[in-house]
């Protein structure tokens, strides 16, 4: 009876005043400044279900007012309650949403299209063509990579599907580094570089090396070299070369160093056994030994932290600059999350990218959802401020000029298989799909960021 009572009165408020967008106001007193209560609300689509729309009035009032919604499906209008509303759209086609908000005899109306298809909820109302558009192929002018595993290209099923459909280029998440390759001195095992690199050729994807040089995938063999140090240089040049010869022409470009610099003050090169072995220019030994195996294939050197580090990215470029003609591009790891860093240090690592005429990868991108580990599930809020922060990022990157660009890499295709989980110890939503496959609001951050 109360629902029906408050009907009643809307509808005869809706024909007593024909209120409309253009005369929302009502005029008080002579000299009085009327109050007037705009009806506004906004939508996104359930993280858990990809056919509901979470609907939440953003009416901005400090009196208090009376409000309903007609949700489209023709049930007709319903009492709006505090909070959220979760509304199932289970057929595809077009709802009309409407938010009613009545204020002293004032009526006033939001009205939203929902669009739905075989998907479900087209988040933005992008449905069809538009949001069915795979990532790579709405980056025209870079690659758009991702990580995997030999074990995972051999059994095909959705992962496969999911990187033949978005992506064009891949990177070996473990499996392209010394430790894996080189098991023991004078024996290689390419099988599982060999599986990926495969795969990707029979798909027409890039494929990324990473990582030839890194001190967290050493083998004990090499921590423990029992030659000279003259023996040891020699060995890494073999297996640079080695390495290099045997996917020349299938492998586009290799990450020749990872995260050579220690975090402390000053960011020194860490005392790894190239370090001690080889002397502080070691690295440069390693990328002369890359562009004597293969001088077309692009070399990079890689860390992290260069975007929230000012120093670090400091000790970074100089080295680079050191290096000259050796190296081709840097890759700038992208391990953040949705609060920062800040926009302006991430372009700062473009900038200096940019200015000394590399080309930059956005490398290992995912993008933390729960850093402070204060929600137990992925909110819809928190979902949106991670959509623009992935948006943000691919804005900067896609601004970059076209000499620079090379590949945004995101670092893993669903949640659930993201290093962070383990890395942190708590739930983490970090990448483009759930573990279910499904596109979150941060996939279609991806492809806002390109427009």
């Amino acid at each position: 009876m109360k629902i029906n009572k408050l009907i009643i009165l809307l509808i005869s408020t809706l024909f007593l005043f024909s209120c409309s967008e253009e005369d929302e106001s009502i005029m008080g007193a002579e000299g009085e400044t009327p109050i007037s209560v705009k009806a506004s609300f906004s939508y996104t689509v359930s993280t858990a279900d990809p056919y509901v729309a979470v609907l939440q009035s953003t009416t901005e009032s400090s009196v208090e007012y009376q409000s309903f919604w007609d949700y489209g499906l023709g049930g007709g209008i319903v009492s709006d309650n505090a909070g959220i509303a979760e509304v199932r759209y289970n057929d595809a086609g077009e709802y009309v949403v409407k938010y009613y908000v009545i204020y002293d005899g004032l009526t006033t109306i939001a009205t939203q299209t929902i669009r739905v298809d075989e998907n479900g909820v087209c988040p933005d109302g992008l449905c069809g063509s538009t949001s069915n558009i795979s990532l790579k192929d709405a980056a025209t002018t870079f690659s758009v990579g991702t990580i995997t595993r030999a074990s995972w290209v051999k059994a095909g099923g959705k992962h496969t599907e999911i990187l033949k459909k978005e992506f064009n280029n891949i990177t070996s998440e473990y499996e392209m580094k010394m430790n894996v390759m080189y098991p023991s001195q004078g024996n290689y095992d390419f099988s599982a570089a060999d599986a990926m690199v495969d795969f990707a050729q029979a798909n027409g994807m890039n494929v990324h090396g990473h990582a030839l040089i890194w001190h967290n995938a050493t083998p004990s063999w090499v921590e423990n070299f029992a030659g000279t140090n003259a023996e040891f240089e020699v060995m890494v040049k073999d297996y640079i070369t080695t390495t290099l010869t045997r996917f020349k022409g299938k492998v586009r470009s290799w990450d020749v160093v990872n995260e050579a610099f220690e975090d402390g003050s000053g960011h020194p090169l860490r005392n790894s056994v190239f370090r001690q072995k080889m002397g502080d220019d070691y690295i440069k030994k390693c990328f002369q030994f890359a562009r004597d195996a293969d001088p077309d294939v692009l070399l990079f050197y890689n860390d992290y932290n260069m975007a929230s580090s000012t120093t670090k990215r400091a000790a970074m470029f100089k080295m680079v600059d050191e290096l000259g003609d050796l190296i081709d591009g840097v890759g700038a790891q992208m391990h953040i999350s949705y609060e920062g860093p800040s926009k302006s240090n991430i372009e700062a690592v473009a900038d200096g990218t940019v200015s000394r005429g590399l080309k930059l990868h956005f490398a290992e991108l995912d993008i933390r959802a729960n850093p402070n580990k204060d929600i137990t599930t992925l909110t819809d809020d928190r979902a949106q401020e991670q959509r623009a922060k992935y948006k943000e990022v691919v804005q900067i990157y896609n601004s970059i000029p076209l000499a620079n660009k090379f590949a945004l890499t995101i670092w893993g295709v669903r949640d659930n298989e993201s290093w962070l989980i383990d890395f942190w110890g708590n739930a983490d939503w970090p990448l483009l799909f759930d573990s279910n496959y499904n596109k979150k609001a941060a996939y279609f951050g991806f492809l806002e960021g390109l427009q």
